[in-house]
């Protein structure tokens, strides 16, 4: 009979290993490192890609079209950096384990069959496997907090439920199922990412400030305390408004209301801005491109009052949301959260202001290319899509390294 041999690196105990020590990358070790790849490789990718179909200096792709560029900034490169923050987040409010290892890559793979779906797939196809991602993502995030009785954070799933409705609408329409502009779904969707960023903006800015910067004791201003107006009330009040102007938006109310509205949402949220001491913030990039990004949400939110009033063109109002507002606070939680969970000291170099000075120019770029001629819109176009790739060209370059390597103090994460 034949002897085999086998060697020691085709053992099944070796063969075992090799498998363990895949799943056990620190890549997927929690979810703010592929997520954050992720979400940084397609936005440094998608925003170009779109621009140069729409310039027609590629060949006309159907696929790529205005719908696919806005679906994809948001149910793509947003709910991914909103996941991998939550799975990261809720591990530390609830000491219990979140998506990691091969149920972690699960959940990457899903997320990039959506982005290639959106763009070779049958839509129907596309619709059945992109809608999948924030169901499968939310579940294991409601488990974890129902586990731990963490009722508090429960308000994110219900944002996380609503982002995927209306990620539905999106599709439905899109399909012709529903006479309901996908746009409209696009704006909704924008509106429910900036209720997010008012919850957990309320909750991270004024402690990190706090912790920051000396003296700092962000909190209300005495005049509001003599009107019995307190934090937490404000924060709610800020909140609902928020709400009452995505449902006024998206149920197409008149202009005046809908201003109205607005205007009051932007005024509560300046009130809770003011009330953080952003003015202590600017020798801290990482503190003040918190803040900073924070102000275009009630800029975003006058210009959705000037829209309703027909002044300004919807895309203003949604590019400073979209741009000014959220993609500038993911850049700033992108460095700060993976400087943090990497075991990094929280402190920002030439390299981190470069990034968040570029998406500050170009939200102000995108704004001007609609208020500017055509020959100066295509200039500011391409302005604001070179600060944009670059930003998150550079984040890949720097944080890349970070988030594909183990912790440089041991701890798990």
């Amino acid at each position: 009979m034949p002897r085999i041999n086998i060697s020691s690196a085709d053992s099944p105990d070796s063969l075992g290993r090799r498998k363990q020590h895949w799943w056990g990358h620190p890549v997927l070790a929690l979810g703010f490192r592929p997520f954050y790849l992720l979400a940084a490789a397609f936005a440094a990718i998608g925003v170009p890609l779109w621009l140069a179909v729409y310039s027609g200096w590629i060949p006309v792709a159907p696929r790529i079209s205005l719908g696919w560029h806005m679906h994809e900034m948001i149910f793509g490169f947003v709910v991914a950096v909103i996941v991998g923050f939550l799975f990261t987040a809720a591990r530390n409010w609830t000491n219990l384990p979140t998506p990691h290892g091969r149920h972690l890559a699960a959940l990457c793979a899903l997320w990039i069959a959506g982005r290639v779906a959106m763009l070779m797939a049958d839509p129907v196809v596309a619709a059945a496997i992109d809608l999948a991602f924030i169901p499968c993502a939310a579940w294991p995030l409601w488990g974890v907090l129902r586990q731990a009785g963490n009722r508090r954070n429960l308000l994110l799933i219900v944002f996380l439920a609503l982002l995927s409705v209306v990620n539905g609408l999106f599709h439905a329409a899109n399909l012709g199922w529903i006479a309901v502009s996908p746009t409209l779904a696009i704006q909704t969707a924008i509106l429910i990412v900036v209720m997010v960023e008012t919850v957990i903006g309320g909750r991270v800015i004024p402690v990190f400030t706090k912790n920051t910067v000396s003296g700092s004791q962000p909190a209300m201003r005495p005049q509001l305390d003599r009107v019995a107006l307190d934090r937490v009330a404000l924060d709610r009040v800020a909140l609902a408004l928020v709400a009452l102007t995505a449902i006024a938006w998206l149920c197409r109310f008149p202009g005046d209301v809908i201003a109205i509205v607005a205007v009051l949402a932007a005024g509560a949220q300046s009130l809770r801005l003011a009330s953080w001491t952003p003015q202590r913030s600017w020798r801290h990039p990482l503190l003040w491109i918190l803040h900073l990004s924070y102000a275009w949400i009630p800029l975003g939110l006058v210009l959705i009052a000037l829209t309703a009033l027909h002044i300004v063109p919807e895309s203003s109002a949604f590019h400073a949301l979209a741009i000014g507002a959220m993609a500038g606070l993911i850049i700033g939680m992108l460095t700060r959260t993976a400087l943090g969970h990497t075991g990094r000291p929280l402190q920002a170099g030439r390299r981190e202001v470069a990034m968040y000075v570029l998406i500050q120019i170009g939200a102000v770029a995108r704004l001007c290319a609609n208020i500017t001629s055509l020959d100066i819109r295509a200039s500011a176009l391409l302005a604001a899509t070179l600060c944009w790739t670059c930003a998150f060209l550079l984040y890949l370059l720097v944080y890349g390294p970070y988030l594909l390597h183990a912790r440089i103090d041991g701890k798990e994460g």
